[in-house]
């Protein structure tokens, strides 16, 4: 028998709503409960025990997992209140409507309201509260309005109230707005209002603003810097929040365990910030540990953050994720599945995150079962019809060739978000199959779903593919007309479809109206003036991009080796080759040992290339033997080219592309028969040899009220 029930059964002698109210402030049984103890004992309630009762339903322990039920029983407190007259009271009314915005139950709040007759500031706040924690950020500016026409004075605690409904780029006005109405009412030197108008200002990336405000304030408290250092870490300027962690150290404030997590989502070293949580003292606490493991994580630090995991006894799955993610960005598949299935070991269930974590890893076409077991878990657990789930085994498919399959995903999806339809559009490009990307998004404008920049740059991609020049521009048309930023991946998609569709000067006056063009930018100009053979405007980008700071990658040494390639420069090709590994530490791939081996060997120098084949770190393929086939044709090398052509044979007989090579090499030194004789084998073994294949496009164009509706009609001959 519990004590409450003990309590409450002495009460049915001698009624006494005091003791009743009593219990309430025990807590060691449900609140709802002992009001149904006390309706039992024919106790009357009073205003003050309306206001015990839902205080004590807001600090329940049950809260966050029970809210349709609390929700129920909100309603029925609101019945006993209408019943017993209560409702006229304003602090009863207001503590029920912030039940009711806590629960989510915004619609319910605003009745209550509306319904009452006498309001306060206090009501008002709430009210205003209640909109901007639960994401109506319009509503809660609308009311505040309210607030104003009905002639109560907004006091600090509205302001704060209102300030994180501003919190996003489009509302800054509105903001600087609620700032200036906070100065002009004498609410300037409040240091919580100062807290929340710099972490308003540095969501809106207007950080200069948050800075000034910091720097103004006469008395600082560790909310203060633990918002300061929040500001700086979400607008990217990690070093920066680490220089005022120091600061606040200096002035002798003690970190908080927000300051820790701050410093993480800094990117802070995870060895320094491990230490401090120590010596802080905040091993014990769950959110800092779990914080700790996605830092060293998302540091590519996984065996430490399993480690890390393994130690502290703070089991969650946000910590796994994390791991799972790791290991798959790392391609130890292996690994990131073993967390997985440690998760249902540990009986905390996988949720979509954990699974996409597993399936971005899936990267090996030997891997291709694994990914349809995973897509067996997700249909037997119910994630498959998760928008992210289905996205991600939409891309798993796409990324093995396998389209039929992510189609079938596709269209079994009934409402279908814009981050689907990228994926089905984006997967098709991937596969080769650009047609069926451009018919997709025709569908997709018949659905009266509208195109963002990853779309337009999935599009792009595939106008690449098929030479589909005019289409290109229209989108290019539609991006100028809607305003969409050409920046980073836009403005590459654009460049590069420029610079394919034969258009280098248009790609050219694009990329020099970029203001800060990005690496991948400059990667996608470089290619292009390698592409048209112009190799000296490619080494000046080169130079230029590492003049501003950037540092090259795999996809701009590539760039640069066709360069030299198509420019005949031996000497200069094997100097960015041999700078790409001794000074970037950067490992070349297949593709740039192709590329080394055909300026190679394209120079006669077929000794040296095969000598350079022979002492590469990986295994060559069939790109870099073809590579050289491909020499041997412009350099008449009829004996070295059968060789090559055997193994090329052995490696992949089906591909119908060194038939040809070989066709040509006989035909250039006058072997008929042998060209007869390669052509017969070419039949013989199914190749196509790539067949010649003729586009004709029908493009219907539809570019009305800012919208793209497109049909096409591609005609291929053989």
């Amino acid at each position: 028998m519990t004590v409450a029930s003990t309590t409450v059964s002495c009460f049915r002698s001698r009624p006494n709503l005091s003791l009743f109210h009593s219990l309430f402030h025990c807590g060691k049984s449900s609140a709802l409960v002992i009001f149904r103890q006390l309706l039992e004992a024919n106790v009357n309630p009073n205003a003050f025990t309306f206001s015990l009762l839902i205080k004590a339903c807001l600090s329940s322990s049950s809260f966050a997992y029970a809210s349709l039920n609390l929700g129920l029983q909100a309603r029925q407190i609101q019945t006993q209140l209408l019943k017993r007259g209560v409702n006229q009271f304003i602090h009863v009314n207001t503590s029920l409507i912030d039940l009711y915005m806590k629960l989510g139950f915004t619609s319910h709040a605003h009745h209550l309201f509306e319904e009452m007759v006498f309001r306060d500031v206090v009501s008002w706040n709430v009210l205003i509260c209640g909109y901007s924690q639960n994401g109506y950020l319009y509503d809660a500016l609308k009311f505040f309005v309210g607030v104003l026409r009905e002639n109560f004075r907004p006091n600090q605690t509205t302001i704060i109230s209102l300030l994180p409904s501003c919190g996003c780029h489009e509302l800054i006005l509105q903001g600087r707005s609620i700032h200036g109405f906070g100065i002009k009412a004498g609410l300037g030197l409040d240091s919580q209002l100062n807290n929340a108008l710099i972490s308003m200002y540095s969501k809106c990336d207007d950080l200069k603003a948050s800075q000034l405000l910091f720097d103004e304030m006469d008395e600082k408290n560790v909310v203060s810097w633990n918002t300061m250092i929040g500001a700086y870490g979400q607008s990217g300027f990690y070093d920066k929040a680490i220089i005022c962690f120091k600061d606040m150290l200096k002035a002798g404030f003690r970190p908080s365990s927000v300051t820790m997590m701050n410093l993480m989502s800094a990117n802070a070293v995870p060895e320094t910030v491990h230490c401090y949580v120590i010596k802080c003292g905040f091993t014990d606490d769950a959110s800092v540990v779990t914080s700790l493991v996605c830092l060293y994580a998302k540091q590519g630090l996984t065996d430490m953050a399993k480690l890390l995991y393994i130690h502290y006894p703070t089991k969650d799955l946000i910590s796994l994720t994390a791991i799972i993610s790791s290991y798959s960005e790392k391609g130890d598949i292996e690994s990131a599945v073993e967390c997985f299935i440690k998760t249902m070991q540990l009986d905390i269930k996988p949720d979509a995150v954990a699974l996409i974590g597993v399936l971005h890893g899936i990267t090996i076409p030997s891997h291709v079962a694994l990914g349809c077991a995973f897509h067996g878990y997700a249909v037997k657990s119910g994630l498959s019809n998760d928008c992210l789930v289905a996205n991600g085994l939409i891309s798993l498919y796409s990324r093995f060739d396998e389209i039929e399959a992510a189609l079938s995903l596709f269209y079994d999806i009934r409402d279908k978000p814009l981050i689907t339809w990228n994926s089905a559009i984006s997967g098709c490009v991937q596969a080769g199959r650009s047609s069926d990307a451009l018919e997709l998004f025709s569908k997709m404008n018949m659905c009266g779903q509208k195109p963002d920049a990853i779309t337009i740059a999935s599009l792009l991609s595939g106008c690449c593919q098929l030479g589909y020049l005019r289409i290109g521009e229209m989108l290019h048309n539609y991006i100028l007309r809607n305003n969409v930023k050409v920046e980073d991946f836009t403005g590459t998609a654009l460049i590069d479809m420029y610079s394919k569709c034969g258009k280098l000067d248009y790609a050219e006056k694009l990329f020099y109206s970029i203001k800060d063009p990005c690496l991948a930018t400059w990667n996608s100009i470089i290619s292009g003036y390698s592409l048209y053979g112009l190799e000296h405007k490619a080494f000046s980008c080169y130079s230029k991009l590492q003049e501003q700071g950037l540092k090259p990658d795999k996809i701009t040494f590539l760039g640069v080796l066709a360069a030299c390639y198509h420019g005949g420069l031996v000497c200069l090709g094997l100097k960015y080759f041999t700078n790409m590994i001794e000074e970037y530490g950067l490992m070349p791939t297949l593709q740039h040992y192709a590329c080394l081996v055909g300026l190679l060997g394209r120079e006669g120098l077929f000794k040296e290339a095969i000598e350079f084949i022979n002492y590469m770190e990986i295994r060559p393929d069939s790109a870099v033997w073809g590579a050289l086939l491909s020499a041997c044709c412009i350099q008449q090398e009829v004996k070295l080219g059968e060789c090559l052509a055997k193994k090329l044979f052995l490696l992949n007989h089906k591909n119908g592309g060194f038939y040809v090579l070989m066709s040509n090499l006989y035909a250039i030194v006058g072997r008929w028969d042998d060209v007869a004789r390669v052509r017969e084998m070419m039949r013989d073994g199914g190749g196509d040899g790539c067949s010649g294949v003729s586009v004709i496009e029908v493009a219907y164009i539809n570019d009305s009220n800012n919208n793209l509706d497109m049909k096409f009609v591609h005609s291929l001959s053989e």
